[in-house]
């Protein structure tokens, strides 16, 4: 009887034999493939596996016949292939925001999505990646809370944090609850942060996930509405530095013809970049004047340098000279 009642199965276990064990170096034979649907207490005769075959190629399965001196089977085109996996699970391992728990369960449901020879592959690449990851289990959840207050146009609450030396959470506003209106998610500089408008200041915020606790969708509407149809969020994630906060100023700067590369991946292809002698350029830039920007800035030396507005360089300049002074240079 369990026997008859795993025949209605059979098509299911044969589509996952073929996606599991096969790939273009692994095709398996019919007489592999009725052994393993044995395993599974599926009985199977060669005539009807040819059937079974040709009805999940009318499926959409990408079933590949390999004749030489046997017949043998294997799936071909999946839904992603190999370099798209490695891609998938280098950008996982890679996310400082997601901790080593969650970019191992991602990656196992990604491995998932091959066979299992090809698998090993994967693991092999995650097991030479030791970067440092997040701390904060939540953020997976926090991710998902975020993302339906957006979609239902809500605002939320929610608790903030920052890590102190004691390497314990230590609450902002002692514990007290901010309230935002969430607009947008990002990732940038390896960490995601949630882009909100809040009323009480009658601006953009930005909040780092990861330090975000007990997310809670309220009943109100959101706020912002015209503040943020006016942004365009591209441009604006493109000219905040590590998303901190602070005034929007267009700025000249003059650099090295070599840093061509580093000025486009940082405000993309539609800057201007206008000769300036026969190794350098100049362009002008809407960005956020923060100490993230400075710090930008400073890591290049000379071979990025700030002209103007004048104030801004002041500050800069004033920056440059606070950290000296830190160090006792006059």
């Amino acid at each position: 009887m369990a026997r008859q009642a795993n025949q209605k199965l059979k098509l299911i276990y044969l589509r996952e034999i073929l996606h599991r064990e096969t790939d273009e170096e692994h095709p398996l034979t019919l007489q592999q493939i009725t052994e393993l649907l044995a395993q599974r207490g599926v009985s199977a005769e060669r005539k009807s596996l040819y059937d079974d075959l040709e009805q999940l190629r009318l499926l959409g399965e990408d079933i590949v016949t390999v004749r030489d001196t046997t017949v043998r089977y294997y799936i071909g085109d999946r839904t992603l292939d190999m370099p798209q996996l490695r891609l998938l699970v280098d950008a996982v391992q890679s996310s400082k925001f997601i901790t080593h728990k969650k970019s191992t369960e991602l990656i196992r449901r990604l491995e998932s999505l091959t066979s299992r020879h090809l698998a090993g592959q994967l693991q092999r690449q995650v097991l030479v990646s030791g970067r440092i990851k997040n701390m904060n289990e939540s953020i997976y959840y926090n991710v998902d809370s975020l993302q339906n207050a957006i979609a239902a146009e809500r605002q939320v609450k929610f608790q903030y944090f920052d890590w102190g030396a004691d390497k314990k959470q230590h609450l902002r506003r002692g514990g007290a609850l901010y309230t935002v209106s969430p607009w947008a998610l990002t990732w940038d500089d390896e960490n995601y942060y949630l882009i909100a408008y809040e009323a009480e200041s009658g601006s953009i915020r930005h909040y780092r996930v990861d330090r975000m606790l007990r997310i809670r969708l309220t009943d109100r509407p959101r706020d912002g509405r015209e503040v943020f149809r006016k942004q365009d969020m591209a441009l604006y994630t493109r000219k905040t530095f590590g998303m901190f906060g602070g005034t929007e100023q267009t700025v000249s700067l003059r650099c090295r013809a070599s840093m061509a590369g580093i000025v486009l991946d940082r405000f993309g292809q539609d800057v201007a970049l206008v000769p300036a002698g026969e190794d350098a350029f100049t362009l002008r830039v809407p960005v956020v004047v923060s100490p993230p920007f400075f710090a930008w800035l400073s890591g290049f030396g000379t071979d990025i340098r700030l002209e103007s507005p004048v104030p801004v360089v002041e500050q800069y300049t004033q920056y440059l000279t606070d950290i000296l002074e830190g160090y006792g240079c006059d």
